[in-house]
């Protein structure tokens, strides 16, 4: 993958989970507060939990951090892979979001 295409698939997912956040808001009482800094998106939660999302551009990957451990994902001509499990991003994103929450939450591509 070049790094033109990793910054197109990145820039996807990080307006996916932007949008997403936006959506849930408007939908749910998550009440989640979703801020982006370049490559680096932070969601936080009524509990004041957070979930970060950041781009390693040399690397092409994406790292999240969250209250469960800390994640690296490349994308596999497919999907976003965790690079040490079979995770996927959407759904261990999912997963921690729901876990933070306290609700049930889905993110997606």
């Amino acid at each position: 993958m070049t790094d033109l295409e990793f910054m197109d698939r990145a820039e996807k997912l990080l307006l996916a989970i932007e949008e997403r956040c936006d959506q849930i808001n408007e939908t749910t009482d998550a009440d989640l507060d979703s801020q982006r800094t370049g490559g680096l998106v932070t969601i936080t939660f009524s509990n004041r939990s957070q979930i970060v999302v950041n781009l390693q551009k040399p690397l092409h990957e994406v790292w999240m951090a969250a209250q469960s451990g800390g994640y690296h994902y490349k994308f596999d001509g497919a999907v976003w892979r965790d690079t040490k499990s079979p995770g996927e991003f959407f759904a261990d994103l999912s997963r921690d979001a729901s876990a933070q929450s306290g609700m049930s939450l889905v993110f997606t591509a």
